[in-house]
């Protein structure tokens, strides 16, 4: 099954993504590598805001960071015009906006990392850190940023 299928297959349907919000491109690609900026966790077009383990339950933080993933493929695709270009995915970096007594970062960051292996297969496996911080831009609760390896 394509990519493409499979999304469809799970009622997601791919669009442009936003362009960012600072001075910074959206990706950048060396060689095969395709190095995608962070995006923020947004809800209904804004940024799902607030400090999980506060005012965000874990469980709502694993569906951000799910939403994060759909959004980092939004700008894989107009990256690489394909996303069956896409041999694996390498590295994902996980930012989660946390309570200070908040420790499952690691869990939170399984909604990005099970949607890309579900989407992808073997090839959505990935290397990844996840961290908890003080405060992510416009508030929102996660933040990812992702590299990936083109054929």
């Amino acid at each position: 099954m394509s990519i493409y299928d499979k999304l469809k297959s799970m009622n997601i349907s791919l669009s442009k993504p936003d362009a960012p919000a600072a001075v910074f491109l959206p990706y950048v690609q060396i060689g095969n590598l395709l190095f995608v900026s962070g995006h923020i966790a947004k809800k209904q077009g804004r940024p799902w805001a607030g400090k999980v383990g506060r005012e965000i339950g874990r469980e709502e933080a694993v569906l951000a960071a799910r939403s994060v993933a759909i959004d980092l493929l939004n700008t894989m695709h107009a990256a690489t015009g394909d996303l069956e270009r896409v041999k694996s995915m390498v590295k994902l970096l996980v930012l989660v906006n946390s309570d200070i007594s908040f420790t499952e970062q690691h869990i939170v960051a399984n909604g990005a990392s099970e949607f890309l292996i579900e989407v992808f297969g073997d090839a959505g496996k990935h290397a990844r850190s996840a961290f908890g911080v003080a405060q992510i831009p416009l508030g929102s609760c996660v933040e990812i940023e992702l590299i990936a390896e083109l054929r």
